[in-house]
């Protein structure tokens, strides 16, 4: 499987058969994303930088709900959250999914506004690729980011939705990075994951932005 990153909360998955793109986002936010061709695009919440079909070729299907999917082999579970800490009351539902590709679990938590319930936490199962938001303003902030990182202890954590050139109404990157412990990390142009290569301790993945 091939991860990379497109800008904001977009990224694409790309296993031997299927591509996936999550939250899409159009040119409003500042990121290109180049008309990329997908199999299936999940969509955390109908705002415009993360719900953008129309820039994704391919005739994909669409997810932006709860539920469970079987889509060419590929196992998705979304489940509700909120955008905000006052139960969706400022901004909203926020749609996290749990995706199983190639026998690797990753979840994308969309535009989280909020710590999950233990519940919540523990219906997600085991999770071994997390793309958490860390940029605050309109999502959790970075000590928030790295409590949940620290429930669910992932074997990759991928950061998103943070402050970038293109992005500056956002919090940066190195505050979660300092939460989690961690100083500067160069960021890669994609990550190429298995099962056999996939760390014994959690490991941050920044990505470099392909938009």
């Amino acid at each position: 499987m091939e991860i990379t990153w497109l800008g904001h909360s977009c990224f694409k998955i790309k296993g031997k058969e299927v591509i996936l793109v999550t939250d899409p986002c159009n040119e409003s936010i500042g990121y290109s994303l180049g008309k990329p061709a997908a199999s299936i695009v999940t969509l955390s919440h109908p705002h415009p930088g993360h719900s953008y079909v129309a820039g994704i070729e391919g005739n994909p299907r669409v997810i932006n709900r709860a539920g469970e999917y079987e889509i060419s082999g590929i196992f998705i579970t979304g489940i509700s959250t909120f955008h905000d800490s006052e139960g969706g009351k400022s901004r909203g539902k926020n749609t996290v999914y749990f995706i199983e590709v190639e026998g690797i679990k990753l979840c994308h938590l969309g535009d989280l506004g909020h710590v999950p319930s233990a519940h919540q936490l523990e219906e997600l199962g085991n999770i071994e690729v997390l793309f958490v938001p860390v940029g605050g303003v309109s999502t959790i902030n970075a000590k928030m980011a790295a409590e949940i990182v620290r429930f669910l202890n992932p074997k990759v954590v991928i950061p998103m939705h943070y402050k970038t050139e293109k992005v500056s109404w956002l919090e940066p990157l190195s505050k979660f990075l300092k939460e989690m412990g961690l100083k500067e990390i160069a960021p890669q142009l994609k990550l190429s994951i298995t099962r056999s290569n996939l760390p014994q301790e959690t490991q941050v993945v920044v990505l470099a932005c392909h938009s």
